[in-house]
């Protein structure tokens, strides 16, 4: 059952309750043999302009020095309230998302994460992501971002389209998204490039040229992302023309072809990568590990001995700042059930194309995979995935129809 915090009398009983850690490892129904690894998410909320189809939490504004140093200061002030629940466990990943975090300074970045290291047993060449967009862009900012010890950057390019860039809400025009992709491929071993199909009025000749010019850099990680109408955007409230089923089928097809063919395999629906370039961060995720999320409106999953645990933090950038400078940056919190825990591993790990280890099920989850061998089996017999003695796999009908293989995996009724 979700707790939501009151507001004011009781400001520092979820500081406090952080400290008394006996209510993390009270007796309860899972027994975890040992803890996954664990990972650390960062939010930083402000864009220069909120994009129509974003459904993150991210507020338009350009953040002053001073605020940039005070919102840091915050995040550092939640992460200490925080550090009793992953006490003395090494982090093996750091995400700073948003929002736009190349809107703040190399400088910024640099105490951040120097922050960071003092606090947090960061493992030995753990990844740190950031990502970044072509409208913050300007000449060695990157290369500072590098300097301070970002090891992997992401580009929201979208499209190298000056056009599908106007339609679709975005800072930057086609120049500047080649200029940042030419800086970061210099200054980075490996870079993500995020790009989108399906928009509207987009051919297969559009997207073939928006994928050669990605390839053209030689990129190691490619993410490629299906435009989607989310709710409360300006998208669902005056939605673009979609585009037909088949011409976004024949869209997929060509960027498998493609990124085969330069070495970048498939590993996940959305993402591509090199040997040896999947991102870590994202796979601990989707392999149902742990994650620390500070920042406003961040989201936190923690395993204990007998428990899982769930946290969201303040959503408004001022208000959670506010909170987390008072040792109380959550706002809700929930002790995941038994029947969502079974779901909730299956939504990520069937993402992976190459399937999952069947006892990473139990090791994740604490349970026996009797829990969803009914749904296994109907999956089965519907040829949406194959099992042996060591994995369990989405087949290809399987991949494609994702959320139709997710839905069997849907709890009857959710405990309490």
């Amino acid at each position: 059952m979700i707790q939501i915090l009151p507001e004011h009398s009781r400001l520092h009983e979820e500081a406090a309750r952080s400290q008394d850690m006996s209510y993390y490892m009270r007796p309860g129904g899972l027994q975890f043999a040992a803890l996954p690894p664990l990972s650390l998410y960062v939010h930083l909320p402000w864009c220069l302009r909120k994009c129509p189809y974003c459904d993150f939490n991210s507020h338009a504004l350009s953040p002053s020095d001073w605020l940039q140093m005070s919102y840091i200061n915050a995040l550092i002030a939640d992460l200490d309230a925080a550090l009793p629940l992953v006490w003395g466990r090494s982090v093996q990943s750091v995400f700073l998302g948003g929002g736009t975090p190349s809107l703040f300074s190399p400088q910024a970045i640099d105490s951040l994460l120097s922050c960071l290291r003092s606090r947090l047993p960061l493992a030995a060449g753990c990844e740190i992501s950031m990502e970044a967009n072509p409208g913050t862009f300007e000449k060695d900012r990157f290369k500072a971002y590098r300097a301070a010890g970002v090891t992997r950057l992401s580009i929201g390019v979208q499209s190298f389209n000056t056009s599908f860039l106007k339609v679709l809400g975005r800072v930057h025009n086609g120049e500047q998204a080649l200029a940042a992709v030419q800086e970061a491929s210099e200054a980075f071993d490996t870079i993500n490039m995020d790009l989108m199909y399906a928009l509207q009025g987009q051919s297969l000749a559009n997207w073939r040229q928006d994928v050669s010019t990605a390839l053209t850099f030689n990129p190691a990680h490619i993410s490629i992302y299906h435009l989607t109408i989310e709710p409360n955007t300006v998208f669902a409230k005056f939605p673009p023309a979609l585009v037909a089923d088949d011409l976004t089928a024949d869209m997929l097809d060509l960027v498998n072809e493609e990124t085969a063919a330069k070495g970048l395999n498939r590993y996940e629906v959305s993402a591509f990568a090199k040997s040896g370039h999947r991102c870590l961060h994202n796979l601990n995720y989707w392999e149902f590990g742990d994650y620390l999320g500070i920042g406003a409106g961040a989201h936190s999953k923690i395993t204990f001995a007998h428990r899982v645990m769930r946290q969201a933090r303040f959503r408004e950038p001022e208000r959670y700042m506010s909170q987390a400078f008072a040792g109380a940056a959550v706002a809700k919190e929930e002790e995941v059930s038994r029947a969502a825990l079974g779901f909730e591993f299956m939504l990520n790990a069937l993402r992976l194309k190459d399937g999952f280890p069947a006892n990473l099920y139990c090791q994740r989850t604490g349970l026996p995979l009797s829990t969803i061998e009914p749904a296994l089996d109907q999956a089965k017999q519907r040829g949406l995935l194959v099992q042996d003695w060591e994995k369990i796999i989405p087949t290809e009908r399987g991949f494609d129809f994702l959320n139709d293989l997710l839905e069997l995996f849907l709890p009857a009724e959710r405990d309490t």
